[in-house]
């Protein structure tokens, strides 16, 4: 059997244990003196104590041989007293050493009979440094041990505890003789134990220290509360290196565990905050603003978060009576996880009423955040629209609820519903922090949205309001036209078409474009609109209507338009046209390729005395004549000659001009168009009534 290798109670029975114990360590020795003084016994130790081997000393007076002339009557009265009366003595006497120095021995002396009467003094000796060495050391070892604000244990090969400070008698809750002769698995019945004891195991078997393993858990010191302990453990041996179990110290942490939990913690609400500064808010609708709300929110701070705002403050009206319902349009909603709590939730776009015991409600009507640490039955019937629904939360494991407010210049918007299931932390006050910051942040761009959606609303009805209806019958042409406002992100913008007739059969065509964008673009557009259908009555050339057109532009403050304006001739089969600073026109000959229009192309209208020029085209049945606004050709990423070369093989293939408007629409809109569009496509026909369709 090894050194190191575990010992059983059967196998220290009368076994020969491997040196290095006590006894070797202190270096006892044992010397028989028969009653004359003589030496007639001398163990092996006497010789690291005195300095003589076994034959220097055996037969020779101890007296003479071990003792100064100094101290040998005092060393003779000391001998006759054990001889003669059996009194034992124990002390230190100074003993000469072989080398010729004096040297103090610690003594126990004591008397001793054979079998046949004869007397004999026996002398257990051990040098007086050695002792004082170790006592010294066991002192120091016990003041460390039982006064060190470090839990120490000891524990044997079988991992039973040997001792236990006063320091672990705190940390474990449990007095030192509760521990003694137990298991960890019977003490730490709060903390991983499995995992504990395989490590003291794993240190028994190799030898190598573990140390600086963090454990969190609940010991019976503190049953409600998480502790954090910084464990190590080590192998303790002989010194000969006989296994004598293992050490474990035990340092609490759990002040440096929780600060260091706070900082992550605030670091990752920071993380979150520049999260939700970068992804929240990036366009002016107020159901994806919304949606990026929830989706910031899941699954750092909840496994479900819900976002709901009120159809008063959509409607940007004020809500309804303090203490009455609310109404509520769910416009975000995210879950971390797939879960039955999700589906409960009122879905994207529902409508719901709920009434003033609702929590969300409460929320609402206080603007206030309302915690709910610890979810109770109670608590989730007046969190979920309905009975179902609750019971649903309550399947699912909702156990920690939050509404905040959602709060923009001091109106609330709504609320945002946090939830956790599976995350087991409940909600705190530092979470209803981070929650109301990025609900704040989230609802000045909802506001911004809202209100944003209401003028380009109100703008494209005031726009669509001022662009033509169906005109009357037209001689001699069959027209197409749409109208598509800008995206949702931008604001309505000032394009406009008209189609106008004239005496005489002829009709004039009008594309127009007002620079900028907003109610005063569409309200420029409207006047242009009007004072080009006045001049337009007027019989004159096109490029003398542009002109007034310009001196009236100029007079709009500073509004700048382009726009293209050409009148068709039934009769003559001709068409007139004239460009203020607009995009080059499209004819179609029939059964001939398309081609851009080289017109004069002038200057914009309301940059003032400007100059205009009037093109004759011809315009025989069959043909066709495209007139758009820039919005259908420009992009960010591509050159305008890229756009009108896309244009041209679109029109190369095209069918009937209504599928083709709708045809373009399709194929030039895409991600990079930001402006609204106007489209006229005139196609001219042999003779007789033709038919129109406006799609606005």
């Amino acid at each position: 059997m090894r050194d190191s290798e575990p010992r059983s109670d059967a196998d220290a029975l009368g076994g020969a244990l491997p040196p290095g114990g006590l006894m070797d360590l202190l270096g006892v020795c044992a010397v028989v003196l028969d009653h004359t003084g003589r030496i007639v016994l001398w163990s092996p130790q006497a010789e690291e104590v005195f300095g003589y081997t076994a034959e220097e000393a055996l037969g020779c007076y101890a007296a003479r041989l071990l003792v100064d002339r100094r101290h040998r009557d005092l060393a003779a009265g000391l001998f006759s007293r054990v001889i003669a009366t059996g009194t034992s003595w124990a002390g230190a006497f100074p003993v000469r050493h072989k080398d010729g120095v004096n040297r103090l021995v610690e003594f126990r002396n004591m008397r001793l009979l054979d079998e046949s009467g004869e007397v004999y003094a026996l002398g257990i000796a051990a040098g007086r440094q050695v002792l004082r060495r170790m006592e010294t050391g066991l002192a120091l070892c016990e003041k460390l041990v039982s006064q060190s604000p470090m839990g120490v244990a000891l524990l044997d090969h079988e991992l039973r505890y040997l001792l236990v400070n006063p320091a672990l008698e705190r940390i474990n809750g449990l007095p030192a003789a509760d521990h003694i002769g137990r298991h960890p698995r019977d003490i730490l019945t709060f903390l991983d134990v499995v995992t504990i004891e395989s490590c003291m195991r794993e240190v028994l078997d190799t030898g190598t220290p573990i140390t600086d393993r963090y454990v969190v858990g609940r010991t019976p010191a503190d049953p409600d509360h998480d502790h954090a302990w910084s464990v190590s453990y080590y192998r303790l041996e002989g010194a000969h290196g006989q296994l004598l179990g293992v050490a474990n110290s035990v340092v609490d942490i759990t002040e440096r565990h929780r600060a260091e939990a706070e900082a992550e913690r605030g670091r990752r609400g920071l993380a979150l905050l520049a999260k939700a500064a970068a992804s929240v808010g990036t366009t002016l609708e107020v159901e994806r603003t919304a949606q990026e709300l929830a989706d910031v929110m899941v699954p750092d701070l909840a496994d479900i978060a819900a976002v709901d705002i009120l159809d008063s403050a959509l409607e940007l009206r004020h809500g309804a009576d303090a203490e009455g319902p609310r109404r509520f349009r769910a416009l975000g909603l995210a879950s971390a996880y797939p879960t039955e709590a999700a589906v409960a939730a009122d879905q994207l776009g529902d409508l719901a009423s709920y009434r003033a015991d609702r929590l969300i409600t409460r929320c609402v009507r206080t603007g206030r955040p309302v915690l709910v640490p610890e979810v109770s039955a109670e608590d989730l019937e007046h969190i979920a629209r309905d009975r179902d629904a609750a019971q649903a939360l309550a399947r699912s494991g909702v156990h920690s609820y939050v509404a905040v407010p959602l709060t923009a210049h001091q109106q609330v918007l709504g609320a945002v519903d946090l939830v956790r299931a599976r995350n087991a932390e409940p909600f705190d006050d530092d979470d209803v922090l981070l929650a109301g910051e990025l609900a704040h942040r989230a609802a000045i761009a909802i506001d911004n949205a809202r209100w944003h959606q209401s003028i380009r609303l109100t703008a494209e009805t005031l726009q669509r309001s001022l662009l033509p209806g169906p005109p009357p019958p037209l001689h001699g042409l069959d027209i197409a036209s749409r109208y598509q406002p800008a995206q949702a992100s931008c604001a309505v913008g000032g394009d406009w078409y008209d189609i106008i007739p004239l005496d005489n059969d002829r009709t004039a065509l009008v594309v127009g474009d007002v620079m900028g964008h907003g109610i005063d673009a569409a309200a420029t557009m409207g006047r242009l609109r009007t004072a080009t259908q006045a001049f337009a009555d007027l019989a004159m050339p096109p490029d003398e209507v542009l002109h007034h057109l310009d001196t009236t532009t100029a007079r709009l403050e500073t509004h700048i338009a382009t726009c293209v304006y050409a009148v068709y001739d039934p009769h003559r089969h001709a068409c007139h046209i004239a460009n203020a600073g607009h995009m080059p026109p499209v004819v179609i000959p029939h059964g001939r390729p398309p081609r851009l229009l080289e017109l004069p192309a002038g200057t914009p209208l309301g940059v003032g005395y400007a100059q205009y020029s009037t093109v004759e085209v011809k315009l025989c049945p069959g043909d066709r004549l495209v007139l758009y606004t820039d919005g259908l050709v420009e992009t960010r990423h591509h050159t305008i000659d890229e756009r009108l070369d896309q244009l041209l093989q679109l029109l190369r293939h095209s069918g009937p001009i209504e599928s083709t408007c709708t045809d373009l629409l399709e194929a030039l809109r895409d991600g990079d168009t930001i402006d609204d569009i106007a489209l006229l496509i005139a196609q001219a026909r042999a003779g007789g009534v033709s038919q129109t369709s406006v799609d606005r």
